[in-house]
């Protein structure tokens, strides 16, 4: 038996070593984490267990039945963080590039195909070279197989996706899907076609770095959410976003006991709306004001900046949230924010996290540029996951809500459960100056002056859409967190359906 016990310690020993200590050496004189190491620092401590340490390729061209390592560059598990079970895979680079065989590509399936029998969260770490070139068209199988797995997930189980090295050609695509993609700024880069293939075909000279960097895809592409320093801080940050999520549709959003009073007031926010109502304000004094310890996790804060997105919770309850940003384009809506804003919706309705929407948009931004690159069907987006939302839905118009933006932006006319409103809110087709040059044309200047002054009075508040019904109530400001608070407590036990149908069609 102790021969037996050496030999296996033996086994195990050179499968941990992967690569090789020069290659691992490599990996880390670039400052990256070897995949083990990351795992270590991404799972509570002592937690993880390996799944198929031993799993080696079964390619014979080229030569490569002599060049054998076992594990074929991907570490996969299971293990905890923050106390909740997890599904793990994480791409070795110091083993073939951690690029993907058929192998390789088995032992993803089977985390993933755990993680849905179990319902529990997938997390992938990649950091690989793409397909392994010596088994062709087996590789390529094997990404598809990973794909087709990552859309059967969506919606059941909570997918992020860790670009911690290079993610390139097929590669992208199974991030793509998954819910949360995550970056290392300067080591980690995403494209379909490398700098070589690019400049071949159309003459663009532009590094890695340009065309898929971490900042390229967090500011210009909106393809990643967020991006860190390093591979520390992306893990970390792995980790409190999970505390916000439940492990699958199957189960509520998550609770944490908190200190800060439901019903604590913000005299703050009573001023916090300019008095001139063109003027901007920080949408995100609002948020941290009114969320349990200021504790707010953005998603996508370098991208479409009008609009702001992310999780937070009141009263021990996770929420996401949705908020136009009038420090940025007036809080427009356009194309990159209505597309941003809908698949958050989609992801909270996924997940059974109520959605808080705090509303002060003009409009949608005109202009030749947005409407010839279908604002109308990326503006439609909104409205579709919004509609189809059957979470709680709480909204809290503060300023300006004008327009088919007012409709959007979860109003009560697509199915907001509990709608509120500022004494400061405006809501009207167009602001005054504008709707009186349309229904007074030819009028001269004394008498528009007049007619702004007394559309402003009549129709620049929230009294008659209260009148009607489309508000539940005008709130005063310092009251917010304890209104939305006791709305969320209310909903807990809502109960909605859609009709019974494979799929919508949602305006793509």
């Amino acid at each position: 038996m102790k021969d037996v016990l050496k030999e296996l310690k033996k086994r195990k020993d050179r499968a941990r070593l992967s690569g090789g200590l020069k290659r691992l050496e490599a990996q880390h004189s670039k400052g990256k984490l070897s995949a083990r190491e990351r795992i270590n620092v991404l799972a509570d401590k002592g937690s993880f267990i390996e799944y198929d340490m031993f799993v080696e390729h079964r390619s014979t061209d080229f030569g490569m039945e002599k060049n054998k390592i076992p594990g074929d560059g991907v570490v996969t598990g299971n293990c905890k963080i923050n106390g909740r079970p997890v599904l793990i895979y994480s791409q070795d680079f110091t083993a073939y590039g951690g690029s993907l065989s058929e192998a390789h590509a088995e032992k993803i399936c089977k985390v993933m195909d755990q993680a849905m029998k179990l319902g529990v969260p997938i997390i992938g770490l990649n950091d690989s070279g793409g397909a392994r070139i010596q088994e062709g068209v087996a590789s390529l199988g094997g990404y598809a197989e990973v794909f087709q797995r990552n859309v059967l997930a969506s919606g059941f189980i909570p997918q992020i996706s860790l670009i911690m090295g290079p993610c390139a050609g097929g590669a992208v695509y199974s991030p793509a899907i998954t819910d949360f993609i995550f970056m290392v700024q300067d080591s980690s880069y995403m494209f379909v076609t490398g700098p070589d293939v690019v400049k071949t075909v159309t003459h663009e000279t532009v590094s890695a770095e340009e065309l898929g960097g971490a900042s390229s895809h967090t500011k210009k592409s909106g393809v990643a959410d967020l991006s860190f320093e390093d591979d520390i801080s992306v893990l970390e940050e792995t980790r409190r976003l999970l505390d916000f999520l439940p492990l699958s549709n199957k189960e509520k959003a998550p609770y944490r006991l908190t200190q800060d009073p439901s019903d604590r007031k913000s005299f703050n926010l009573d001023t916090l709306i300019p008095h001139n109502s063109n003027s901007p304000y920080d949408m995100k004094e609002l948020i941290i004001t009114i969320i349990d310890e200021e504790d707010f996790f953005e998603i996508q804060p370098d991208y479409a900046q009008n609009i702001i997105i992310g999780f937070a919770r009141i009263s021990g309850q996770t929420i996401g949230i949705v908020a136009n940003q009038p420090m940025v384009l007036a809080g427009c809506l356009d194309i990159d924010s209505s597309r941003k804003a809908a698949r958050f919706v989609r992801f909270c309705d996924c997940f059974n996290i109520p959605i808080v929407t705090l509303v002060d948009v003009p409009g949608f931004l005109p202009g030749t540029s947005q409407e010839f690159n279908g604002i109308i069907k990326h503006g439609a987006k909104l409205l579709y996951a919004y509609a189809e939302a059957t979470v709680p839905k709480i909204t809290l118009i503060t300023r300006k809500a004008y327009g088919g933006a007012y409709d959007v932006m979860a109003s009560k006319h697509l199915r907001g459960d509990i709608n509120y409103a500022w004494p400061t809110a405006e809501i009207a087709v167009m602001g005054a100056k504008g709707a009186v040059e349309i229904i007074f044309r030819g009028s001269d200047k004394k008498e528009i002056e007049k007619q702004t002054e007394e559309y402003q009075d009549k129709f620049a508040n929230p009294f008659i859409a209260a009148s009607r019904g489309y508000l539940d109530d005008i709130i005063t400001p310092h009251n917010t967190r304890y209104r939305l608070s006791s709305a969320l407590e209310l909903l807990k036990t809502k109960e909605l359906s859609n009709p019974k149908k494979k799929h919508g069609n949602i305006p793509l």
